[in-house]
Order: C-alpha cells, then sequence, then structure tokens
C-alpha cells in the first residue's frame, strides 16, 4: 500500500504518541523538583521576545483581577508588550458588552503601558453572534477568526478551534502560513487542548489535523485554555503543549506520563524566546514562580 507523505507522517506520529503513553517516556518524563527549577540557567543570547499567555480569564470575578495584578507586577519588573489570549475571554455568553467588567478593567495599568492583547475565540466566546463582536473588537487585535502575527523571529499562528470553525478554509491557511514562514520559532495558539489531564479531555479531532502540520513544519509550543488549570508537556514530537486556564478560576487537574508540571492554582505563563531556546515560567497570582521550563530550537 502507497503512503502519501502527510498519511507516513500521522502514521508515524501516531506510534510516536502510543509509545509515549505506553511507556511512559521513563526518565523523560520526571518532573523537575523545587530545586531543580533553578538549574535552568539564563542563556547567553539577547533576549528576542518576552511575553505572557493567559486563558479562561473573563469572568471579571476576584480572581481574574488577582491573576491582572500579578501580570502587572510582573510586567513592571521583566517588560513586554505582548499578552496572549487563549480564549473564554468573555463569560459566559461572549457578551461584548461585559468588556470592560472582564478585559479594560482588570488590564487596565497594561493596557495603558501600550501592551497589546492578541486573543482567539473559546467555546462560550461564540455562544453570541458566534463571536463576531469579540474579533471586531479593537482591544483583542484579531485580524479574523484565525490569523497570524511575526514579532523579530518568532511567529505566531492563532486558530479557532472550536467545532464550527471553517476548517475547510483555516487548514490549507495554516499549512500554507507554516510552509511558507521562516521564522525559527513557531508558536499556534488555539483555545482547546491537545494534550491535557484536566477536566476536559485532549481533542482527538484537533491532534489528528494538526500534529501532522506540527511535526512538518517544526511548531515548538502550542498554547491553550479551556481547562482551568497550569499544565506543561514534555516534548511530543516537535511540541511543548502549554495550558494556561487559570486566569480567572481553577479546577483540579492530574498528571499523565508526559506531564511535566501540572497545577491548579490561578496562574499564567510567561516566555522568554532567544536565539536558541525558549524559557517558559509558570507565575501564581501571588507573583511566586511554580514552574520553569526549557526547549532547545
Amino acid at each position: 500500500m502507497n503512503l502519501t507523505r502527510r498519511e507516513f507522517l500521522l502514521a508515524g506520529l501516531s506510534a510516536l504518541t502510543f509509545a509515549i503513553l505506553g511507556k511512559s517516556l521513563r526518565g523523560l518524563t520526571k518532573e523537575r523538583s523545587e530545586t531543580e527549577l533553578d538549574l535552568i540557567p539564563p542563556s547567553p543570547d539577547t533576549l528576542l521576545l518576552r511575553f505572557v499567555a493567559v486563558a479562561d480569564t473573563g469572568a471579571g470575578n476576584e480572581g481574574q483581577y488577582a491573576v491582572g495584578r500579578a501580570i502587572a507586577r510582573y510586567h513592571e519588573q521583566n517588560p513586554f508588550d505582548l499578552v496572549l489570549l487563549a480564549g473564554d475571554n468573555i463569560y459566559n455568553h461572549g457578551e461584548i458588552e461585559k468588556i470592560e467588567r472582564v478585559f479594560e478593567q482588570p488590564y487596565r495599568s497594561l493596557l495603558d503601558a501600550q501592551v497589546k492583547f492578541y486573543a482567539c475565540l473559546g467555546n462560550h466566546d461564540i455562544k453570541t453572534n458566534n463571536g463576531n463582536d469579540q474579533v471586531q473588537y479593537p482591544g483583542f487585535n484579531m485580524q479574523g477568526r484565525y490569523y497570524s502575527l511575526r514579532r523579530d523571529q518568532v511567529e505566531f499562528f492563532v486558530l479557532d478551534t472550536n467545532r464550527n470553525a471553517d476548517w475547510p478554509s483555516q487548514l490549507p491557511w495554516l499549512e500554507t502560513q507554516l510552509q511558507q514562514s521562516d521564522a525559527p520559532w513557531k508558536i499556534v495558539m488555539g483555545h482547546h487542548p491537545l494534550y491535557t489531564s484536566g477536566l476536559h479531555l485532549g481533542s482527538r479531532f484537533l491532534r489528528r489535523k494538526l500534529m501532522p502540520l506540527f511535526l512538518e513544519y517544526g511548531v515548538s509550543l502550542y498554547i491553550n485554555g479551556h481547562n482551568h488549570n497550569y499544565e506543561r508537556s514534555q516534548t511530543i514530537g516537535n511540541t511543548t503543549y502549554l495550558t494556561c486556564g487559570a486566569g480567572s478560576k481553577t479546577r483540579r487537574v492530574g498528571r499523565s506520563s508526559w506531564t511535566a508540571r501540572s497545577a491548579s492554582q490561578l496562574s499564567f505563563a510567561a516566555v522568554e524566546i532567544y536565539s536558541d531556546r525558549l524559557h517558559i515560567t509558570g507565575i501564581d497570582q501571588n507573583n511566586r514562580t511554580f514552574d520553569r521550563g526549557a526547549i532547545s530550537l
């Protein structure tokens, strides 16, 4: 039987995933201890980009405001001008009339400092007008339901991962964009997880659609929300999977064979990118660091 290149990659990826889950990655899935967090040395290279990622923020509750204050404090000590919002930006039904309470007020100091937020659509966001009000809202800087943005040597690809997304158009767009990109660092963001130990299971649909592209075109990081917890995976194929959905509330999270770190606490992720490596830091609402990980290019 002759296999196309895509079918060959998908078959190989399925075998790789089975091996990872079946053998528990043995030595590769050891969670770093608190003392080991400090063993990741700073890169001697110049910092290319620093940004923050957070999701499931739009509750307008004290949890969201606490995380907002923590991000602002982090910004004061570690300047950045980019925040990724990985969906569920407005609870419970994506009503744009709530935008002041769930976005403009909790992040006022960041917005005043000219920090730009780039959002994607979560499942709650599409309950009103299919999310079109959010797509058109200037503060979310969405160039459509899916779009890309480039910063230096880093290119971001932002997806609509909802079931009613226009996959017949979005998927070829993503492949073309990845194929044409000369960015050494490629990062994809969508609301729904591919790998997770939280309440909502990882999407087989998304794994089938996206993982062959991630493998073929060297996507280093996938960022999502949906589960109200923090979780960083070991590298699977080329890609690390990062859930940062504890932006306003939390749920319990477990641990899988491929999990590097998981935590059920209000938090956000800070990402620093150098020419040769990417650093991920998990930071809670009290600005305490509870996770550090590194990805080599």
